[in-house]
Parts: C-alpha cells; sequence; structure tokens
C-alpha cells in the first residue's frame, strides 16, 4: 500500500507541474493479477484497484491501516468496470455485472475478488458503525440527468452509495458519465469543505485525455489524466474537468456529511 502525503492550499501555489502530479495523482494503481492501493492522509481515504486476471486476489491490510484485516475498521466501496466477476465477503458470494457496485460494512473480515476480465475500482474511508453489506444493481442507482447541449456537458450521474438508497458511516460514491459529444463535468465548478473527494478516469480513449482541475477557484490548475488514474481532490479544491472527448469516472467522497448536493458553487466568471 503506497502512502501519499498531500499538501495545503498556500504550498499548492508554489509547486511544478511534476510536483502537483506527485502530490495528487497516481497513475500505477491498475495492474492485472494485483491488489493496489494508495494511502491517502485526507481524511484518511484509501483508493486501488483488484484486478484478477484469472487467479483470486484477498484484500490486504497491513501496517499502514495497524487492522488485522481491512474492513476492521474501515468500510469499503467496489465498482466493477470490468466483465462480470464475484466478490466474497466472509464466505457469502456477490456477482458483480459490469457498473454494479458492492458496499462492504465494517467488521467484514475477508473479502475476496475474482473474475477473469473482471476490474474492480475501491474505495474506502474510516468507518465507526457496521452497516451491511449491500449489492447494488446499476440499474437500481439513482441516475440523475444533467447538462445541456449547447454547453457541452450533458452527462448522467450515477449514485450508488448515500442515504436512502445503501447507508453507509460517510463513504459517498458513484460514478459519472458524459454523453457522445460533450466533454464538460461539474462546470460551473464547486467545491464543499466538509469532505474530499477521491476521483477515477475510466473510458478514455488511448488517444485521449481529461485536464482535471484543481485548486482554489481564484487559483486553478490542471492535471493531465489517462484511464485508470486517480486523483485525490481536497476539500479547498474546486472540482471540475474538460476531456477531449467523452469519458467516465467514479467519484467517492468522505468527511462531515453525505448530502450529495452540499456545494459551494463558483462562478464562471470568477474562475483565474
Amino acid at each position: 500500500m503506497e502512502v501519499r502525503y498531500t499538501v495545503g492550499r498556500n504550498e499548492m501555489k508554489r509547486m511544478t507541474t511534476e510536483e502537483l502530479r506527485a502530490a495528487f495523482l497516481n497513475t500505477k494503481l491498475y495492474e492485472k493479477g494485483k491488489v493496489n492501493l494508495m494511502y491517502c492522509e485526507v481524511e484518511r481515504g484509501i483508493a486501488g484497484f483488484a484486478v484478477p486476471a484469472g487467479k483470486p486476489l484477498a484484500m490486504p491490510a497491513g501496517k499502514e491501516i495497524a487492522s488485522d484485516y481491512f474492513c476492521e475498521r474501515r468500510e469499503l466501496g467496489v465498482l466493477n468496470i470490468g466483465k462480470k466477476g464475484t466478490v466474497t465477503v466472509d464466505g457469502k458470494k456477490y456477482e458483480l455485472r459490469p457498473l454494479d457496485v458492492l458496499y462492504v460494512g465494517k467488521g467484514a473480515k475477508k473479502v475476496l475478488f475474482s473474475g477473469k476480465g473482471a476490474e474492480f475500482y475501491l474505495a474506502s474511508y474510516p468507518a465507526h458503525k457496521e452497516y451491511p453489506t449491500k449489492l447494488i444493481r446499476f440499474e437500481d442507482a439513482n441516475h440523475r440527468h444533467l447538462g445541456k447541449v449547447e454547453d457541452c456537458n450533458v452527462r448522467t450521474i450515477h449514485q450508488f452509495i448515500l442515504p436512502g438508497k445503501c447507508d453507509s458511516c460517510q463513504l459517498v460514491m458513484g460514478f459519472t458519465e458524459l454523453a457522445p459529444g460533450s466533454n464538460w463535468n461539474t462546470m460551473p465548478a464547486h467545491t464543499h469543505e466538509r469532505r474530499t473527494e477521491m476521483y477515477m478516469y475510466f473510458n478514455i480513449d488511448p488517444d485521449a485525455t481529461v485536464f482535471h482541475l484543481m485548486g482554489p477557484g481564484d487559483e486553478t490548475r490542471h492535471l493531465a489524466m489517462h484511464n485508470h488514474d486517480v486523483v485525490v481532490s481536497p476539500m479547498w479544491s474546486i472540482h471540475a474537468g474538460v476531456g477531449t472527448r467523452a469519458y467516465t469516472f467514479c467519484w467517492a467522497m468522505g468527511g462531515e456529511n453525505q448530502v450529495f448536493d452540499d456545494m459551494d458553487g463558483i462562478a464562471v466568471s470568477d474562475l483565474k
């Protein structure tokens, strides 16, 4: 498990592109046949991939979280972005079809990933209460259709783990899918200092890229993202991005509250 230490908004002002990427971006978590994780001090979030490639993989614990098993004091969200696969939690099997999500509650002792062609993206935050493990099918998620063609931001927000759909301690998780011909997400931009986010970008063509916008609204920066890249978005950073073509990204949040629409909007005219 890689430990990543991020920096504050004041330090960010003086950082080069290379330094920004080293602090906030991880391009090496996706690897076939392995579980790779990144531990971040921001809300103590963990993100990563489990890509079975034909052999079962176990969710590790380790010194970084000082636990006998991963979910001893944590909850876990699993999004399958590949072919059908299985997640086994304490002996019970959950079959995840493409774009299904599994919530694994605090106290689950053994989590196994299997399925040739399955690609599991993982997001986790600390938990103080046990909620039951729950499988949320893609068709059962909340699907919010937003944006306008003239703004190039027609998109659907697919919400899986959030109050009323799948209860959790602090993890809120889903993904946003841009329609063909659209390339902007979350514009006008916003911040929400009550919680932070981790993003994983996927369905990006090899010859395309996404410019993830970050930083305070009056001093923005960008990071060039490619398929399966993961970026940490601190509470002081705007949440926005634009791609050279349509793409999809998974978002996972942890912090003070779970109200999805708790956002502090920033007018486009105020961005710098």
